[in-house]
């Protein structure tokens, strides 16, 4: 209305211009895009210039038929020399797509048959509106089942939409790219097959993801939930178990030519005794072991420790440490003790080292006070008895009893800075010595860095003896890509090792780089360093010091992670004396597929730090991971050779390692390698292992009493209520003649109370939604419920069609253009416990099955029906009664087409004699 009279206010004041031939142009070129969906009227400029009045017949046309005209036919009079608008009424349907379109009147007069057209050009508008509604997704579902959710997507716009459907945690059933024209919708179904083997009843969300491929804001997400029940559920013990691992293995060993075998026991608990977790107990017992030890096997130990809030107490074997300075890391079988009062602690152990034959007792007492939160300040005394007449496998002879008290603390001066430090003093009857620890760490946002420095006295009786070190890094990161570190270590030359593992070389080294992120998966390192390596071991194998440059890249290329590095070298060769070129070349790749990791890596070498100058070493190996099921893998090791820095230690050459787990609890291992043993370079020895596993849970405590789960199904007019099976998780119970149901020695916890639906008649239900939950805390507990026949509801949409006389041509046409597609609408029906919903073609029948007796309601939603059409009664209420089969009529009526002539033409007329000047 405000177009039309802006219009008439223009032909009014600007009558020069009406005779102007663009004027129609120009009228029209400023008329707004129509809306899809409405009703609106296009003005045409007729005029007559001749001095007699015209009557003229007209015929509207459009150039789609989703535009029509409300009035086809019309005729028109105009007076001489007028100017008139002749409105064109249109109906613009909600389907019509974006785009130009044109309506044209066929022009006749009627006095002379002069015809001649009119033609205006009009926009419609782009409406985008998709709508995403879930249909139909199942409550509850047993594990195991698949979980199949509907939902309905409809375009509500006028722009063909070009639509990419996902879902993170679901499988499409349809094609994931579709076109959705306007007006057009589609039913989507996902599924999701559920895990047999949870153990608990949990929730599972499905999703559904509609992306429009030019139109981001029109993107859909929604989720559905699916209670899932558990038909392997864990059982809720009514005791409190201690987690125990009971393990029998007999190993077989080729060493050095003499093979050996026998069995080794183990048995492992770890756990709390009571259900608050506050009495906590470890315990380890290991038999002797029937071959030589080594880093693949384990050495006879036994200890057992309890924790409880303030106090913890160790018995038996373990390492055990007093200070950094003092006593690092002893292994031997002794025990400690430590209790925690408020902000004070102390403690203190008794320790016979059993691979270090230099110290034959070790006692240490102790108190630390906490500072604060995280500062804690220490003192402690350490006493070492040492064993007498025996050899010195140490560097240093412990020659009388040795004293050594020390302090320790560790301090946070900033969130940002740590600082911590030990001093301590050894005396015995011949010598005193001292040493002490200064440490510092900071770490910031775009620095970190950290700072160590010990020192050991020639006669400091402690861990470390005559020694000093050094070690420090700094990372600063100058932007999120670029970054520069430094590095220096010094390792320590004199320490008091257990003599059953070897010591590694001395090493001290210093570099210093620079690290590039090219790529989010992708880093390129360039580094520059020197390193002094020398063997401890007599007879020495390598002996050098190297300065050398180095790059690393590391990229994620698809599925595979590669890793390649880069060294140039030269070596000082302390041992032969003689100087040359150092080279490393090595790769590492590494992927994963078919639920199995691949590692394949290798180097090639041409260096001078051993025996030869310019030795050529290759070396290359792979390992692979195969997760067969959750139950069974298998693992596969091989490498040819090491490098000699690595010969204090055990090394694998070829590994097989395989795993079963035969039944819940019980597990079966597998191992076989070929391995260097430590100190050895080319002698290789095999050995093999079997191991069973069995995992008993102990019980501690008793933490609730069984309880009972009774009632009675009530039979409500079917045939019978003995036989029907129910089910309560794992538990099952038969109905006796008279409906009555017992569930005995139940475990107190929540359940879904089930019924197996073979057990009874196809139409009978339940008179209560089942899967019921229900909460068994009582000693007793009742739950009773009846069976009836369930009820049904059909339907019939039915199109009812009203028009008058004067209409009756343009109803046939438009209902012509109705029959080439279908409207749909969505019936629901709705109780107080279920609700279904069908989406429903006008004209068409519709029914709901096994609807359980009672009131229901059944609401009917358009679905994007077109506006001409009317659903007369959107709501129904009823109450179904057993058995009842209930029909329903559902009205869709065509809205009739109110058309409105105006009474009086409206006329613009001009001033002539301005028109002759």
């Amino acid at each position: 209305m405000i177009r039309t009279w802006t219009l008439f206010t223009i032909l009014l004041l600007s009558p020069v211009f009406i005779f102007s031939q663009k004027q129609s142009d120009r009228l029209i070129s400023k008329k707004d895009s129509l809306t899809p969906g409405m009703s609106t009227s296009i003005p045409f400029t007729l005029e007559n210039s001749s001095g007699e009045s015209k009557i003229y017949d007209i015929t509207v046309t459009t150039s789609s038929p989703t535009i029509s005209p409300i009035l086809t036919q019309g005729e028109f009079q105009i007076a001489p020399n007028e100017t008139s608008v002749y409105l064109v009424p249109l109906r613009v349907a909600a389907e019509t797509a974006q785009g130009n379109y044109s309506v044209t009147l066929h022009i006749k007069d009627r006095n002379s048959a002069i015809s001649f057209t009119k033609t205006a050009q009009v926009i419609v508008s782009g409406n985008r509106k998709l709508l995403l509604t879930a249909l139909d997704t199942p409550e509850f579902v047993r594990a195991g089942e698949t979980i199949r959710s509907t939902f309905l997507l409809k375009n509500n716009g006028n722009v063909t939409e070009n639509l990419t459907l996902g879902s993170k945690n679901a499988v499409l059933d349809d094609d994931p790219f579709i076109i959705l024209g306007p007006n057009e919708s589609k039913v989507i179904t996902i599924h999701k097959v559920t895990n047999p083997e949870i153990r608990q009843n949990e929730y599972q969300n499905l999703n559904l993801s509609v992306y429009a491929k030019d139109n981001p804001k029109e993107n859909q997400d929604l989720y559905v939930s699916t209670q899932v029940i558990a038909v392997k559920p864990v059982e809720n013990d009514i005791y409190h178990r201690l987690p125990v691992a009971v393990s029998l293995s007999f190993i077989g060993m080729q060493n050095m030519g003499v093979y050996n075998d026998g069995f080794q026991g183990e048995i492992y608990g770890k756990g709390t005794l009571d259900k608050d977790n506050k009495n906590q107990v470890e315990f380890h017992a290991v038999s002797h072991n029937p071959v030589e030890f080594n880093s693949f096997t384990q050495y006879e130990e036994y200890f057992i420790n309890y924790k409880r809030e303030n106090l913890f107490v160790h018995l038996g074997d373990k390492t055990y440490s007093s200070s950094f300075l003092t006593e690092f890391a002893r292994y031997g079988r002794g025990a400690e003790v430590r209790y925690n009062f408020n902000r004070i602690s102390v403690g203190g152990f008794y320790n016979r080292p059993r691979f270090f034959r230099d110290i034959k007792d070790e006692f240490n007492i102790y108190t630390a006070l906490r500072i604060r939160k995280e500062s804690e300040l220490s003192v402690g005394y350490l006493y070492k008895d040492p064993r007498k007449n025996e050899m010195n496998f140490g560097d240093v002879r412990l020659d009388s009893h040795a004293h050594l008290p020390y302090a320790k603390g560790k301090f946070k001066i900033s969130k940002n800075i740590n600082l911590s430090g030990e001093f301590a003093y050894s005396t015995t009857q011949k010598t005193d010595g001292t040493a002490y620890l200064l440490q510092a760490e900071a770490i910031f946002e775009k620095f970190n860095g950290s700072l160590m420095y010990m020192k050991a006295s020639p006669n400091f009786a402690g861990y470390f003896t005559n020694t000093n070190t050094f070690n420090g890094n700094i990372y600063y990161n100058i932007t999120k890509k670029l970054s520069v570190f430094a590095n220096y270590m010094q390792d320590a030359r004199n320490f008091q090792r257990d003599t059953l593992l070897l010591a590694a070389p001395y090493r001290k080294n210093i570099q210093y780089g620079v690290q590039y992120k090219y790529l989010s998966n992708g880093f390129i390192i360039l580094n520059n360093g020197y390193q002094t390596y020398k063997d401890r071991l007599e007879p020495r194998q390598f002996n050098y010091y190297e300065r050398f440059f180095k790059v690393t890249i590391n990229q994620q290329l698809g599925m595979f992670q590669v890793n390649v590095d880069g060294q140039f070298g030269k070596t000082d060769n302390y041992l032969t004396g003689f100087n040359g070129n150092s080279s490393f070349y090595s790769a590492n790749v590494s992927f994963q597929k078919f639920r199995t990791s691949f590692n394949i890596f290798g180097s090639y070498a041409i260096t001078s730090r051993y025996q030869l100058q310019n030795q050529k070493i290759l070396y290359y190996g792979a390992r692979i991971f195969s997760r067969f099921s959750d139950k069974t893998n298998l693992s596969l090791y091989y490498q040819n050779n090491y490098m000699p820095e690595e010969y204090f230690r055990d090394r694998n050459l070829v590994e097989v390692l395989f795993h079963q787990q035969l039944f819940p609890g019980n597990d079966l291992d597998l191992s076989g390698r070929y391995s260097l043993q430590r100190g050895e370079i080319g002698n290789k020895d095999f050995i093999f292992s079997m191991r069973y596993t069995w995992r008993p849970n102990i019980p501690v405590q008793k933490v609730a009493e069984y309880v009972t789960l009774s009632g009675n199904i009530q039979n409500l007019g079917i045939k019978k209520t003995e036989g029907v099976r129910l089910m309560l998780g794992s538990y099952l119970s038969i109905t006796d003649k008279d409906g009555n149901f017992l569930f005995k020695n139940v475990i107190p916890g929540n359940y879904f109370l089930e019924i197996d639906r073979s057990t009874t008649e196809i139409n009978n239900i339940p008179t209560l939604a089942l899967p019921a939950s229900v909460s068994l805390t009582n000693k007793e507990n009742i739950f009773n419920f009846g069976l009836t026949t369930a009820a049904n509801l059909k339907g019939h949409i039915q199109f009812t069609e009203k028009q008058d006389k004067d209409q009756s041509n343009l109803t046939d046409l438009l209902y012509k253009k109705d029959k080439k597609k279908k409207e749909s609408i969505i019936v629901e029906a709705v109780s107080n416990d279920q609700t279904y919903r069908k989406i429903c073609v006008v004209g068409e029948d519709f029914d709901f099955t096994y609807l359980r007796p009672g009131d229901w309601t059944v609401k009917v939603y358009r679905n994007g029906l077109d506006k001409r059409y009317k659903i007369s009664t959107d709501k129904f209420q009823f109450t179904l009664k057993p058995a009842e089969t209930k029909k329903l009529n559902i009205d869709v009526v065509k809205q009739q087409v109110e058309i409105k002539y105006q009474q009086e033409s409206l006329t613009v007329g001009y001033n002539e004699t301005k028109k002759k000047k």
